[in-house]
């Protein structure tokens, strides 16, 4: 499975588990130029923006810690610019959530982690 299917397999995991915790999936794959949104979702009065992040197995470091600053910043762009489209106030209460994925999906040892307000920008 090349990189493109396993991230999309990924990111369907990622949305059900979220919807199973509580959340509405609004949004897959949101792309503009400023950048790229897993998952847009609803938890709460909350509108989250969500990247999600796998690694087989730890030998690279867990899944969140790719997201570094600058990816942070173009994940921040990328929301400020659904925020606008969509015309959501500035009054809106967001946050960015990491959905982190280890092992391989359906076997002992997987595991799924939200990591709620990841970071702010």
């Amino acid at each position: 499975m090349n990189k493109r299917a396993v991230g999309s397999t990924r990111e369907a995991e990622a949305a059900s588990y979220l919807e199973k915790n509580g959340y509405q999936i609004l949004e897959h794959n949101y792309r503009c130029r400023q950048g790229e949104i897993d998952l847009v979702a609803r938890d709460g009065r909350y509108l989250v923006f969500v990247e999600v992040k796998y690694r087989k197995d730890l030998r690279s470091g867990y899944p969140e810690e790719a997201v570094d600053r600058k990816k942070q910043q173009k994940i921040w762009q990328a929301a400020r610019h659904y925020l606008y489209i969509h015309r959501y106030g500035e009054d809106t209460p967001c946050r960015f959530d990491v959905v982190s994925i280890t092992g391989t999906s359906g076997r002992a040892g997987e595991e799924i982690r939200v990591i709620r307000d990841a970071f702010s920008c």
